[in-house]
C-alpha cells in the first residue's frame, strides 16, 4: 500500500510542477511615475491603489542621499493617488548626476530617520526592497530614475537700485544706484 501511495504522491507533484512551468510571471506594476516639470525638476505621482502614506528619498550617482519629504515630525506623509507628492516639484542638482528615486509606501506613518539610516546602510546595493528594511506595518518600495539636465540659468532675484534700476553687479559698483533708466515711447 505504501508503494502505491508514494507513486501517487510523485505523480501528483509531477503534474503540479508541469503546470507551474507554463505560467508566466506577473508583470511588474508601477506604483508611481516620475513627471519631468523642467530640466532638473520632477514630480512624483502615485498611481491608484497604493498604500496611503509615502516618503521620498533620492540617491545620486555620487552617493548623495536626500530626503525629499521632510516634515516637522519627520514621518511619512499622506500621498493621494494621481496627485504630485506634497503637491510640489522637486529639484535635483545637475552636478550630482542621475538619481534613483526611492518611494516608500506604507499603511501607517513611518519615522523617516530609521528609513534614512537603513537606506544609507544599503547604499551599495543595486536594488533596495521592502524585505531589506526593518519597518512596522506593510511597506512597498518603488525605485524610479531621473536624470537632471542643464537648462536656462535660474534667476532667483536681482538687486534693484535707486530709481528701480536693476544692477547686474549686485549693487557693488561705485555708481550703483545712480544710473537712470530712460524709456523712449514707441513710434506709432
Amino acid at each position: 500500500m505504501t508503494r502505491w501511495t508514494g507513486l501517487l504522491t510523485v505523480m501528483v507533484l509531477g503534474a503540479g510542477m508541469v503546470g507551474c512551468t507554463d505560467a508566466t510571471p506577473p508583470a511588474k506594476v508601477a506604483r508611481a511615475q516620475v513627471k519631468r516639470t523642467g530640466p532638473a525638476t520632477m514630480e512624483i505621482i502615485p498611481v491608484e491603489g497604493q498604500l496611503p502614506y509615502c516618503m521620498l528619498f533620492t540617491m545620486s550617482e555620487k552617493g548623495v542621499i536626500r530626503q525629499l519629504t521632510l516634515t516637522r515630525e519627520n514621518r511619512s506623509i499622506r500621498c493621494d493617488p494621481n496627485r504630485p507628492v506634497a503637491n510640489t516639484s522637486f529639484r535635483v542638482p545637475v552636478q550630482e548626476g542621475k538619481v534613483r528615486v526611492y518611494i516608500f509606501f506604507s499603511d501607517e506613518r513611518v519615522p523617516a530617520g530609521s528609513v534614512a539610516q537603513q537606506l544609507y546602510d544599503l547604499r551599495d546595493r543595486e536594488r533596495v526592497t521592502a524585505m531589506d528594511l526593518r519597518l512596522p506595518g506593510r511597506i512597498f518600495v518603488e525605485t524610479l530614475e531621473f536624470t537632471p539636465e542643464t537648462g536656462e540659468p535660474e534667476a532667483t532675484g536681482v538687486v534693484v537700485g535707486a530709481g528701480g534700476v536693476v544692477t547686474s553687479d549686485g549693487g557693488t559698483a561705485p555708481d550703483a544706484g545712480t544710473a537712470t533708466l530712460s524709456v523712449e515711447p514707441a513710434a506709432n
